[in-house]
């Protein structure tokens, strides 16, 4: 039997469609999994078996978060890290992170899930790249099935310890041909290649500084031989852009087209410092961005030029980072926060609310290669969120509800709906006990901090 779900008599749905329209008085209708019917309420139908009355409430598409590294929820606001660039921020987190266990990874991606659909988000990528004591993507992938989360689990690497001139240290580095076939395996087990999928691999060696090159070149064959998407750090800051000068004599652009990784199966996290090259490079090709502007400035690594990536045509999603650059996994305070560095960059109207929400919807599903979610019409898998506009950060704002989404303090969601169930339920998860979940994650975390005190 099938089951349906109507929103009706929203304030407004922002649909996200090809002509961007925008519905007053809206109402969506879905069976199942699947968006039936998107339109004014009095034309839609009236009974479903679940009706949800969206009175004085925005309705978006699920917003799309393109990088994480969520087991850093642990490490948040470590004191030693707080005030570093990239370099000396890894080097002062990688020890504590040698301690992680699966336990540790499979809360932390709840913890981190969590944080992510109370604030909007529905599909997410994460960038798991370090996998010590026996821990695994699967620790992830079985979190993501528990909370209800559109995953894109990426299985990162690092290969290249310290002693090899790399920057992590040798401990925390894998053995190449291990780190291929466990990809391979994860692949075959889980990958999903269809529309409405919840679930996909991807293929994500960690960065250029802690991976050679014959793992890059390796990797990207293996994904394209099984049709997955790639993905790895690039151009981050001043220092990256400086070791991949020194060790391969190219602009990480350059390095990146030599190893295979452009085309519109790949994107990059960050790309701050990327160069009118690889700008050109990136738009001709395809190649996809994860902008990443809160963790940016966290460590100082400058403001990457997205206004001019979107004017050559480069895709260009948004992503929160790992929860220890950013210390939030806030999806619409990352909306916010693009708009507003855009802004101090490149000018008051380098980006509108409606641009930055729009890189938070398709402009994510393009960078993720999916045709299914980031817009609210017939066809789309049903994920969607709703924010009452009755909360005192909209009090004075509602001229715009669509742009004070944006300009407001950030809002928590008040209904998430992730591929037709219910996840978020008038401002509470529905689908674990966030108490006990954050409880454990919060021993979790001063054990992990603790044991490495101790070491």
């Amino acid at each position: 039997m099938s089951k349906t779900l109507l929103i009706k008599n929203a304030a407004i749905v922002v649909t996200m469609n090809d002509s961007r329209d925008e519905i007053k008085n809206g109402a969506i209708y879905i069976r199942d999994n699947i968006i039936e019917q998107v339109g004014n309420s009095a034309d839609l139908p009236q009974s479903a078996d679940e009706i949800i009355d969206a009175s004085h409430h925005v309705v978006l598409p699920g917003l799309i978060n393109t990088h994480h590294h969520m087991y850093q929820s642990l490490t948040r606001a470590i004191p030693a890290a707080q005030n570093g660039e990239l370099f000396s921020w890894l080097t002062n987190l990688y020890p504590i992170w040698a301690g992680l266990t699966p336990e540790m990874i499979k809360v932390s991606t709840l913890t981190a899930m969590a944080e992510l659909m109370l604030s909007g988000c529905t599909t997410s990528s994460d960038h798991l790249y370090i996998y010590p004591n026996k821990t695994r993507l699967d620790d992830s992938l079985e979190a993501a099935q528990q909370i209800g989360m559109r995953f894109h689990g990426a299985r990162g690497a690092m290969s290249v310890g310290q002693s090899k001139g790399g920057l992590p240290p040798d401990r925390v580095v894998e053995e190449e041909k291990d780190i291929l076939r466990d990809t391979q395996r994860l692949i075959e087990t889980y990958h999903d290649a269809g529309r409405h999928a919840m679930q996909r691999i991807v293929v994500a060696p960690c960065s250029p500084f802690s991976v050679s090159r014959d793992l890059m070149r390796e990797a990207a064959d293996m994904a394209r031989s099984y049709k997955v998407s790639l993905h790895t750090h690039l151009a981050e800051n001043l220092n990256d852009i400086a070791y991949s000068r020194e060790k391969f004599n190219m602009t990480p652009a350059e390095y990146a087209e030599d190893c295979g990784w452009v085309g519109h199966d790949v994107w990059h996290a960050h790309c701050v410092q990327l160069d009118d090259h690889g700008i050109n490079l990136f738009a001709r090709t395809g190649t996809g961005i994860a902008h990443c502007p809160c963790s940016n400035m966290r460590l100082a690594s400058g403001i990457a030029p997205i206004r001019k990536m979107l004017d050559a045509g480069v895709p260009v999603g948004l992503g929160v980072d790992g929860c220890a650059s950013n210390d939030s996994g806030h999806m619409m305070g990352e909306v916010r926060q693009a708009m507003l560095l855009q802004r101090v960059g490149f000018g008051p109207d380098a980006m509108t609310a409606r641009q930055a929400l729009e890189i938070a919807t398709l402009g994510g599903a393009r960078v993720l290669n999916h045709d299914d979610i980031g817009a609210l019409k017939p066809g789309m898998s049903a994920d969607l969120v709703l924010f009452d506009t009755r909360q005192i950060g909209f009090a004075g704002a509602l001229h715009d509800p669509v742009a004070a989404l944006v300009f407001c303090t950030p809002p928590k969601v008040a209904w998430s709906i992730i591929n037709g169930r219910v996840v978020v339920r008038e401002g509470h998860l529905a689908s674990v006990d966030l108490g006990v979940v954050i409880e454990r994650h919060n021993a979790l975390s001063l054990e992990l901090a603790q044991a490495q005190a101790a070491r």
